[in-house]
């Protein structure tokens, strides 16, 4: 016969076993019934004028028809975009965005809810969620979207009675950014210089075009021109031999995020408190 300790024993574990198995459900379908799915956004910053990407990825479903697709953008009353059933349904989508999103649909039961979005405008920055819902339940992501202009410069030598000179230009940069030069001899040697930095407006009266120079060059060495703000940085080398001229450029974007979410609870943390708690009654 046994023991009230063990009665006492077995249930606490039928209890912990029957809870395990209720949190289990929660986690893999959510409170709304529906399991919920990773999704995962990320974005890099928006070239005025120019097409930009707002990516976002899920667990792929080949049930194309199970798909839809959500896109919206804090403080718009309307949507930025949506795709469901294979198809866009643009009839909710606010007039800020008509004609200049879509979504990849070739890729989309791949697991790819990414946005393209075309000529990009100062004002599209903010805080957009990418919201996905398929066969086998639904997420959600944010993502921080960054506006502005960044181009490669172009470094060239100009010849002139006083001496050589460097000019670094660059077409387009917004927010106004700052321009430095390193030069370096032949030996490694580090050569300090201090250049005339110009900005001059553009005709769309937002972005900026840019024009560095660097007077009295020596031969032998290599210079570099670093033009950069809070979302972009870009270099242009030139190096000057007393026999040829090597140009080369670089562009590096910065404040790449990503996050991703579900609609799930925490209840794996709600697992791990359990025994402890039961155990303490």
């Amino acid at each position: 016969m046994a023991s009230q300790g063990q009665v006492i024993f077995w249930s606490l574990t039928m209890v912990i076993i029957v809870l395990a198995a209720v949190i289990a459900l929660i986690i893999g379908f959510g409170v709304s019934g529906k399991r919920s799915i990773s999704v995962t956004a990320l974005t890099s910053p928006g070239n005025i004028g120019q097409s930009g990407l707002l990516g976002c990825t899920f667990e792929p479903d080949i049930r194309m028809g199970s798909i839809a697709i959500r896109w919206a953008k804090a403080g718009v009353a309307g949507l930025v975009h949506e795709f469901r059933g294979g198809k866009d349904h643009l009839q909710e989508q606010d007039v800020e965005f008509q004609g200049r999103t879509a979504v990849f649909a070739e890729q989309v039961m791949g697991g790819n809810a990414s946005l393209e979005l075309r000529d990009v405008k100062l004002s599209d920055a903010g805080t957009y969620r990418c919201s996905v819902t398929t066969s086998r339940g639904s997420g959600v992501a944010e993502l921080q979207y960054q506006t502005g202009a960044f181009s490669t410069p172009n470094v060239q030598v100009e010849n002139s009675s006083s001496g050589d000179t460097l000019q670094c230009e660059a077409p387009r940069w917004f927010p106004r950014p700052t321009v430095h030069w390193t030069a370096y001899s032949h030996t490694g040697k580090c050569l300090p210089r201090a250049a005339n930095t110009s900005y001059e407006l553009n005709a769309e009266n937002i972005t900026l075009k840019v024009v560095s120079l660097l007077h009295n060059i020596t031969a032998n060495a290599t210079y570099t021109c670093v033009i950069e703000n809070s979302i972009a940085k870009a270099t242009g080398d030139i190096k000057v031999t007393d026999f040829s001229i090597t140009r080369g450029t670089n562009l590096q974007l910065v404040n790449l995020n990503a996050e991703s979410a579900s609609s799930s609870l925490p209840a794996c943390h709600w697992m791990l408190l359990l025994p402890a708690c039961l155990l303490s009654l």
